[in-house]
């Protein structure tokens, strides 16, 4: 349960009110007008990816494939093509899994309940949530990490969250929920922004927070993490950054591709077979005769 020291009602009040002031209100998939399909294809897209690098791509999308029927239509190796950098890129594929289920179930809408959006390719626990406050209103719990930073500090006093989500960090969400269906709406996303541009991970910026008076962790002086280690995820050498240069080969060829212009993707060409094979094995890659490459058709 969130700490009785901490009245909730005046967190929701001053977080939703520093949302109104200072959200990025700008981004498309927040405009008043936004459609539930920008909004599922902006929470797909921001797992784990800053917004700022999600943005232009969000913005190609939906010009080229503005509703789930045209993406739905398309080719599965045009969404693996236009997804660009942004990572994950199986992610493009359950897209446009979920396109074709949208249309084949749903009349070619994103279905409007937490229980059918979960049951869509590639969709769990926070995506189902996200976009039925973000998209229809429905006041799920929606929790992410920097949800679950800025509770950890303010209600618990701790600098961070578990390593991964507990029941107990999903029951602390859900019973700091506000009551109302509008303010719940709001400080879904207004607590999730927090997190994000102030009470961030590493150099959180305690004298801009609306909330500071009322932070267990800042009320105690900030005290150091003293869980598990928090290691950040590598890059330079691993497999991920391999398949990242063969998916980028294949997305500039806008064609097949032959084994020998693939097998030099790094240096260990083991690796660089080892990460091909993954490919294929999650769809992403078509492999064709004679030892030829491309993104599925």
């Amino acid at each position: 349960m969130p700490s009785r020291e901490v009245p909730l009602s005046l967190l929701h009040e001053r977080v939703n009110a520093w949302y109104a002031e200072s959200g990025r209100k700008e981004l498309p998939w927040r405009a008043p007008d936004a459609s539930p399909w920008g909004v599922f294809l902006s929470e797909v897209m921001s797992q784990q990816t800053p917004l700022a690098r999600v943005e232009p791509i969000w913005r190609a999308w939906m010009e080229r494939w503005p509703t789930p029927a045209d993406l739905a239509a398309a080719a599965p190796g045009d969404a693996v093509r236009a997804w660009g950098r942004l990572g994950y890129p199986r992610r493009a594929l359950r897209l446009h899994e979920a396109a074709q289920v949208m249309v084949e179930r749903h009349g070619g809408e994103v279905p409007n309940s937490p229980e059918a959006l979960l049951a869509l390719p590639g969709v769990g626990a926070y995506t189902a949530a996200a976009v039925s406050c973000f998209a229809f209103g429905i006041p799920e719990v929606v929790v992410d990490t920097n949800v679950r930073r800025v509770l950890a500090r303010t209600l618990e006093g701790k600098a961070f969250p578990n390593l991964t989500l507990n029941r107990a960090e999903a029951r602390l969400a859900a019973d700091s929920m506000p009551p109302d269906r509008g303010t719940a709406n709001t400080w879904n996303v207004a607590v999730m922004e927090l997190g994000a541009l102030v009470c961030v991970a590493r150099g959180p910026r305690c004298d801009e927070c609306p909330v500071a008076d009322l932070c267990a962790w800042n009320v105690a002086g900030r005290p150091a993490y003293d869980g598990p280690p928090r290691r950040g995820q590598s890059w330079h050498g691993t497999d991920r950054q391999v398949r990242g240069e063969l998916l980028r080969r294949l997305r500039d060829a806008h064609a097949s591709l032959p084994l020998a212009q693939l097998e030099d993707s790094a240096d260990d060409r083991v690796q660089v077979m080892r990460c091909l094979d993954s490919l294929v094995a999650d769809g992403l890659v078509e492999p064709l005769s004679r030892q030829r490459f491309r993104l599925p058709a």
